[in-house]
């Protein structure tokens, strides 16, 4: 619908902040469309962690990442201060850092206790950097190279194992890792014994994006079920590698706690099994999924509410099976920092339709948040300088991308716009600058940390120097 048909839309941008009658600690920030910290000050702009947004981006700049670090840590709480509450054993929260690996943000959830789940060698290497103990680093991935492997033996983390390839290939690098005996000597048939856990496919599907599903049968992840007996009976067999535990997920975006459930049933199922071969398990973890609200009409459980049911299934299924209570592990990414962060733009020209719609066009698009034009994605968005503003235009939010397909938000309710507003599309923080590109050699933006007023670089604006800087010039070019 253009904005010359469209009829009043009831509200203003301030409705979509967090209720005033709890307190940022008692609310959920999986359930906010706004960051916990998000109020409207005095000139009517959007403050995030005591920081206008207005002055943000004029001294920043646009698009901008803007991470509230309170909702962060609250989330990060939340999860770990549950499972203290719910779950009668031991348990470990780790941050799914695929979700948003940067420095800053790894030394946040490990200075709240967390673990990191990574993905990669570089997820790895950047979590190391900061300092994050090996003991509570879990090497994720289906196809991890033997480069990762090898970083993952010497940094000592734990293993997820994805398939008979990565564990054949796992054995052999670690059979040849010696101990380092602290007299200097190291015997030539020393081993290091290396900490893995087995991913296994649960065939447990939930109602999600084909694409985030990821704990059906029919998954490029983990063995399948029929597979296990044959790999226990392997492992079994090996003195270089350790199995401490196993691990599943489900998918991601998840609305429904029954899946959760029924994912605690498979699991302590097989968590028995891999008693009876001898194998040395001490943790399961049922990975993450929890999802977040991106809409009005968006209603995920909280964060207390989806560790209770995990807990207790858990715990009820480790009665059922008379096996001890593991170690249990979860890997939150989306719903710890999925809603502490939001991206602001700056808003350019407009082009009406009449009888169609009308597009406004801002400064950023599908290098900067991808979702929408991968997964179809639906985000909801406010005119950070003008928040009292009401509602009365319905249009679509379009990227500057050279691509029809570059839309941030198809029918998004604003005030009527001008250019040089700043628009701020909310619940960025997940797989946004994670998935961020230079696509058409547009550079990637920055992120700023923001807490009591203060806000700190978090990543640096890319020049276009840096978008030349892995670029080489054949000698018998250079003089053209």
């Amino acid at each position: 619908m253009g904005s010359t048909q469209a009829t009043a839309v009831q509200g203003t941008g301030c409705q979509y902040l967090a209720g005033a009658t709890d307190t940022p600690a008692t609310r959920s920030p999986n359930q906010q469309l706004l960051p916990l910290t998000a109020t409207v000050n005095q000139d009517n702009h959007l403050e995030i962690g005591g920081c206008d947004v207005v002055d943000l981006v004029r001294k920043f700049g646009s698009p901008l990442y803007i991470l509230d670090e309170e909702t962060l840590r609250s989330a990060c709480r939340q999860y770990r201060d549950a499972f203290a509450r719910y779950y009668p054993g031991e348990s470990q929260v780790l941050y799914a850092s695929k979700a948003w690996n940067c420095l800053a943000v790894c030394a946040i959830v490990a200075s709240e206790g967390l673990g990191i789940d990574v993905v990669s060698g570089g997820e790895l290497y950047t979590a190391l950097q900061v300092g994050v103990s090996p003991s509570k680093l879990y090497l994720h991935g289906n196809n991890k190279s033997r480069e990762e492997l090898q970083l993952a033996v010497e940094s000592g983390c734990t293993i997820v194992v994805d398939n008979w390839h990565e564990l054949k290939t796992l054995v052999a690098i670690a059979q040849a890792q010696p101990i380092d005996d602290p007299a200097g000597f190291t015997p030539p048939s020393s081993e290091r014994p290396t900490r893995i856990m087995l991913r296994l496919t649960p065939g447990i599907e939930c109602h999600t994006h084909d694409y985030i599903r990821t704990g059906s049968i029919d998954s490029k992840f983990g063995f399948g079920l029929d597979q296990l007996d044959e790999v226990f009976q392997f492992i079994s067999q090996q003195s270089s590698v350790s199995c401490i535990g196993l691990h599943a997920h489900i998918g991601s975006q998840i609305f429904e706690l029954e899946p959760h459930h029924d994912l605690a049933a498979v699991m302590v199922q097989w968590l028995s099994k891999a008693i009876q071969y001898g194998l040395p398990i001490q943790e399961l973890d049922i990975g993450g999924g929890l999802g977040i609200r991106y809409t009005e009409s968006d209603d995920p459980p909280s964060i207390d509410a989806w560790v209770k049911v995990v807990s207790e299934s858990i715990t009820a299924a480790c009665k059922s099976q008379n096996v001890p209570l593991p170690k249990l592990l979860s890997e939150p990414g989306r719903s710890l920092i999925g809603s502490a962060c939001v991206t602001a733009y700056t808003v350019g020209g407009q082009k009406l339709i009449p009888g169609v719609r009308t597009y406004v066009s801002v400064d950023g698009g599908m290098s900067d948040n991808p979702r929408p034009i991968t997964y179809q994605s639906v985000y909801r968005a406010v005119v950070a300088n003008r928040m009292s503003a009401p509602l009365t235009e319905t249009v679509t939010i379009a990227g500057k991308h050279c691509e029809s397909g570059d839309i941030v938000i198809k029918e998004s309710n604003l005030p009527a716009t001008h250019p040089d507003d700043l628009l701020v599309v909310m619940a960025t923080g997940a797989y946004n600058y994670s998935m961020a590109s230079n696509y058409n050699r547009i550079a990637r933006p920055a992120a700023v940390l923001v807490r009591d007023g203060e806000a700190n670089i978090i990543l640096q604006r890319e020049t276009y120097q840096d978008l030349i800087r892995q670029d080489r010039l054949p000698e018998r070019l250079q003089s053209l």
